[in-house]
């Protein structure tokens, strides 16, 4: 047992309803229960508050619900696992409460029957949900007792719904343990002879039940015998045995096979007192029993055919289902099920799910081989017109019926071809008129749906129009079949043709189905059993539609058939090259003002299928026709652009034998990005080969256009800082929680918990009032203004950082291994290189730098060997001066500027990957060089306030800086405030650390590098030295200059609290001139005061006491891992 603190009291029925929806909440809501409750103890209150008088019956029954969906999961916990024998005494108590609500009386208040019901219900639901019989066989004889006490009043009124339910009880322990009721089973059949109330159906069910496990266990056991007692009851012996071929596997002996034979017919005399779910329950087991007993089905038929003449779906159901079972039983039959069910689908006042599903049975029965429904042509030939849909159907109910002629067409193909198989063509006649009568039975069906004709080519009943035409035009021809014989016997069929005939009628008059019909076309042509009857299709096109179609600008709609006609060999082209003839002496006469661009685009079309009749047809066939066609048009079509095409055809016609053209014309389709018609554009093929990719970063490069100070070889990153899933804990929402959360956020002073509230303060728990002077007041206020300015990452994009880089790629080497062909030619006085085209650069980064947006470069030129090897040797610097840097000729680099959007600010790697095209179309794909991000990558400066003054700017930085000192120092009060950000409901706590570090370099070569780097951050400069000196050098303005003396009053007492505090610093090697040193050195020239903003929201101060020999940086920042990274910077900046 665990020590958790127990929960001593009894709960009230409040308390129950809370606990009942915390466990089904789970979470912290149900951990805090289990935290008060071991599992032992709250099943026990459960158990101990359904007999309390005081708990009203809602509550009981929440309870028992509870108990019957939680029992098991308890069962399970470690606190009743450690306990021996927890899980039989725990299910023991269960039942001796079950037994305690049983016996007491019904008060209609506290206790009605139906607690009771459910009582019973969920013990039994628990008990067979926790194992096997064996497992627990005392408990299951004492629920079993219990429950036939409740059943074993028959006639008694009152409780009978309660003795009902007992029954159902009792039934799903004898499902779950088969054959556990066998040896009372006398007792129930007599029960079930004395009951005459509605619970009559539940004992018969019971009763039902014992007798199919009899049975299907062949257990030898008397169904009519009432020695063995009813209570108290015992578990039959053969169930506790080990191996159960002791008693239960014997063979049922003469005397109960009688038994179970006059068993059955007093069961079969039940149905007419049993509800609709009641028989079909009823059946499930009947129908095996009958199988096993061998009785005739014809006895069930008479029993329950007429159920099917109900208006109950379910009722139906189980006599198809019993048909099933036994099909010869229903022998002579067959129609009588075919009518009714054609019947049900055609009685409006049926509920529409109910007309739909007798035709799936319909369609199921007559789809089975081993029933004979459709078991000769007479029977087809009378379904047909029986399910022949009407205008007034709806939608689904006709696709059904059409679906039904469609399977009718199938068995009269398959019936006429076995005929001609057996007696050759005697019986052609009367095929013949089998087929016409079909024919008529589809138009008239057809017409049903005929709104397809003047709706939307993407309407429903265009699809189930076109639906019923495949079905209809494949007839017996399957896709198991192999050869094509059974597919070139159906083109010629009746059907068929008419089919064909009717999609050109269709096509011919209404040109909105014109795509339709290509889809259709495409479905036969794509499928490799029926890809000769769409080919036949197609020629019936050729033969019927071109001849029959009108001449006029309206017949582009035709196009995307004519196409697919075109790219057919099978069909000859002489009459495309006809009618396009026509087509185009029609454009030329009517060409006008205003069909310029209309003639343009019907002449492009023409052009594009002459195209696509030169790539599939050989040129002999096409020849004379096709270079009329093309003259023509080279000399008298309106259009300049399709003259000149045409002419080139022609002349490509004309010159080229016709194999070499067919592969120009198709390589012409394979280029890369190149369009061989107006029409048609093909789709790019890709080219890439990942062997080549490997080894890019070597002479593909992307650079920084200026290099770190100080490359960190490793990132500093604490949980404490940033959440697991990527949300910086700083940006934490206060007021989204109901409930205090606590941070831990560490200074000098060591750790401390901090108590963020839902007002979005810091809270320190029993803290008195605070007075604020007139200093902190200010300094706060100065704070607010500045952090109200900082965006909150979760509601608006944050502060972006970026980097500058540079892209280029060594000609040479990328040539060498693309073959891409880079010699020198004189081509107007410049040499030809290669060229990327574009280029996407991709970056990721595990660093927390967001989303990276990729850049795109559209074009870019090779570096040639000499600008390369310059790079390199600037690149093997360690340091690289800006004043240094070689800028190249922008045609051979692109800039890039990579930019991040920092949820901390520390140093990384972004990896780059790169996809580019190219000059012969190959596609370039792999990963470069990574970019090193540094923490100088990071400063940015703070930003203003937009109601600020420019002139004004430098003071606003001046004494932010003095405000962030004050709070980043570990001995103010401001760590206790929190500032809202901008945007959001996130707030910000300063937590400050500070550092010092001291630098023994010149005042000159100090003053030199904190301009080049640092000039953007410095807000102020302070002592006359060194103001002098800056101000003169005219690099750094728009500042604060304090020409006061070098030391203030507070940088006075800093100098102080360094000296005496823990840390000692050793300027010179005799420790006794150290005081001397310090205070001559920092009072010689002055200070500079650096603000750096780090995104997101923290900042990095140096206070600069420059000394003509050494200067003593002070530090202090409110986001302490930066301080890793500051030491190298600083030593990288100054020392180097």
């Amino acid at each position: 047992m665990s020590d958790k603190p127990q929960l001593l009291r009894n709960l009230t029925p409040q308390e129950w309803e809370t606990l009942i929806d915390d466990f089904q909440s789970g979470g912290q809501r149900r951990q805090r229960w289990a935290s008060q409750l071991s599992a032992l103890k709250l099943i026990d209150l459960a158990l101990s508050a359904l007999m309390k008088r005081d708990f009203h019956l809602p509550v009981k029954l929440h309870i028992v619900v509870f108990l019957e969906e939680y029992f098991a999961e308890l069962l399970m916990s470690s606190e009743v696992k450690d306990v021996d024998d927890s899980e039989p005494v725990l299910l023991s108590k269960l039942i001796e409460a079950l037994r305690g609500v049983l016996q007491a009386p019904v008060d209609g208040v506290s206790l009605t029957f139906s607690l009771k019901e459910q009582m019973m219900t969920s013990v039994t639901s628990i008990l067979i949900c926790c194992g096997e019989c064996k497992d627990y066989l005392t408990l299951v004889e004492s629920l079993v007792e219990l429950l036939l006490t409740v059943v074993n009043r028959p006639n008694f009124g009152p409780d009978r719904q309660t003795r009902a339910l007992g029954c159902e009880c009792l039934r799903e322990l004898e499902r779950a343990n088969p054959g556990l009721l066998s040896e009372i089973a006398g007792h129930l059949w007599s029960m079930c002879q004395s009951e005459r109330t509605h619970a009559t159906q539940s004992y018969l069910l019971l009763f039902g039940m014992v007798i199919h496990n009899v049975v299907i266990g062949k257990l030898n056991v008397s169904v009519m015998s009432t020695s063995v007692p009813l209570i108290p009851f015992n578990v039959p012996s053969w169930m506790i045995e080990e191996e159960m071929a002791v008693g239960g596997k014997k063979d049922i002996s003469a005397t109960g096979f009688k038994e179970l034979r006059r068993a059955m017919a007093f069961l079969l005399e039940a149905p007419h007192i049993l509800t609709p779910c009641g028989i079909v329950e009823f059946m499930t087991m009947i129908m095996p029993i009958a199988l096993a007993l061998e009785l005739q089905f014809s006895m069930l038929k008479v029993q329950f055919v007429g159920m099917m003449y109900t208006f109950d779906p379910m009722l139906c159901h189980m006599v198809l289902l019993m048909y099933l079972r036994a099909p010869d039983s229903f022998d002579s039959q067959e129609g009588e099920v075919v009518d009714r069910l054609i019947l049900i689908s055609k009685a409006g006042n049926h509920y529409l799910f109910f007309r739909l599903l007798s035709l799936h049975w319909l369609l199921g029965l007559t789809g089975l081989e081993s029933v004979k429904i459709l078991g000769n042509k007479k029977a087809v030939l009378q379904l047909g017109p029986k399910v022949c849909p009407c205008v007034f159907d709806p939608l689904a109910l006709k696709a059904l019926k059409l679906d039904l002629l469609a399977l009718c067409s199938k068995r009269l193909s398959l019936f006429n071809s076995k005929q001609n198989e057996g007696k050759g063509s005697a019986d052609d006649g009367l095929v013949a008129d089998h087929e016409s009568h079909l024919v008529k039975l589809f138009e008239n069906g057809l017409v049903s749906v005929s709104a397809f004709k003047w709706l939307p080519p993407w309407s429903s009943e265009t699809a189930v129009a076109f639906r019923s035409f495949h079905k209809f035009m494949l007839g017996a021809s399957s896709h198991s079949e192999t050869d094509s014989s059974s597919a070139t016997s159906i083109m010629e069929s009746k059907i068929i043709l008419h089919l064909q005939m009717m999609l050109i009628d269709l096509t011919l008059e209404f040109r909105r189905l014109v795509p339709v019909v290509l889809a259709f076309v495409n479905r036969l042509l794509g499928c490799h059993k029926h890809f000769l009857l769409g080919e036949r299709l197609l020629q019936m096109f050729d033969k019927h539609l071109l001849p029959r179609v009108k001449v006029d600008n309206k017949l582009v709609s035709y196009f995307p058939i004519f196409d697919r006609i075109a790219e057919k060999d099978v069909v000859p082209p002489r009459g495309l090259l006809e009618l396009f003839m026509k087509f185009i002496i029609g454009i030329i006469k009517k060409h006008g003002p205003g069909t310029g661009l209309r003639s343009w685009s019907q002449g492009s079309k023409v052009l594009s299928i002459c195209r696509t009749l030169l790539m599939h047809h050989h040129s002999s066939r096409l020849f004379v026709r096709l270079s009329h066609l093309l003259a023509l048009t080279c000399l008298y079509f309106p259009d300049l652009e399709v003259r000149d095409n045409a002419r080139i055809y022609l002349r490509m016609l004309v010159c080229i034998p016709g194999k070499k053209l067919r592969f120009i014309l198709n390589f012409g389709e394979q280029l890369t990005g190149v369009s061989p018609s107006s029409h048609f554009v093909q789709s790019p093929r890709v080219s890439h080969d990942p062997k080549k990719s490997r080894s890019i970063s070597a002479y593909i490069h992307l650079e920084r256009l200026v290099s770190l100070l100080v490359t960190q070889s490793w990132s500093l990153s604490l949980l404490g800082l940033s959440d697991v899933g990527g949300k910086p804990e700083h940006l934490e929402d206060a007021g989204d929680s109901s409930e205090p959360l606590v941070r831990d956020e560490e200074c000098d002073n060591g750790s401390k918990h901090h108590l963020i509230t839902e007002s979005g303060e810091i809270d320190h728990p029993l803290q008195p009032l605070r007075v604020m002077d007139s200093k902190i007041a200010e300094i706060l206020m100065t704070l607010r203004t500045h952090f109200s300015c900082i965006p909150d990452l979760r509601n608006m994009p944050g502060l972006k950082v970026n980097v500058k880089c540079i892209f280029r790629f060594q000609a040479e080497a990328f040539s060498r291994v693309w073959g891409v062909n880079s010699s020198s030619t004189e081509l107007e006085g410049t040499d030809v290189v290669p060229a990327l085209y574009a280029t996407v650069l991709k970056f990721s980064s595990s660093a927390p730098y967001g989303s990276i947006p990729s850049r795109r470069i559209p074009f870019l030129l090779g570096e040639a060997s000499n600008n390369t090897d310059l790079l390199q040797q600037q690149d093997s610097l360690a340091i690289i001066q800006v004043d240094n840097v070689v800028e190249a000729d922008e045609s051979f680099r692109a800039p890039v500027s990579i930019e991040l959007e920092p949820r901390e600010p520390t140093p990384g790697l972004v990896d780059v990957y790169i996809e580019a095209n190219a000059e012969n179309g190959q596609i370039i794909k792999g990963q470069l060089q990574g970019i090193t991000i540094g923490i100088e990558d990071m400063f940015l400066k703070a930003i203003t306030p937009r109601d600020i003054p420019e002139d004004e700017i430098p003071d606003y930085y001046s004494c932010l800086f003095n405000a962030l000192w004050e709070a980043c120092d570990s001995s103010t009060n401001t760590g206790r405030e929190t500032f809202r950000l901008k945007g959001g409901k996130g707030v910000a706590a300063i937590n400050g650390t500070r550092s010092v570090k001291l630098l023994e370099v010149p005042a000159a070569s100090l003053i030199q590098a904190t301009e080049r780097h640092l000039a953007p951050y410095i807000v102020t400069v302070a002592g006359d030295p060194l103001v002098d000196i800056v101000r003169d050098r005219g690099i750094i303005k728009d500042i604060v200059w304090m020409e006061e003396p070098s030391v203030s009053p507070d940088d006075a007492r800093a100098l102080t609290y360094f000296d005496k505090g823990v840390l000692q610093l050793k300027y010179t090697d005799e420790e006794d001139e150290m005081d001397n040193h310090v205070s001559m050195a920092a009072r010689n020239m002055g200070c500079i005061f650096v603000l750096i903003f780090l995104p997101p929201r923290f900042h990095l101060l140096f206070q600069m006491e420059v000394s003509h020999s050494s200067t003593l940086v002070r530090i202090r920042t409110d986001y302490w891992p930066c301080l890793a990274y500051v030491d190298d910077y600083l030593e990288a900046l100054f020392l180097s």
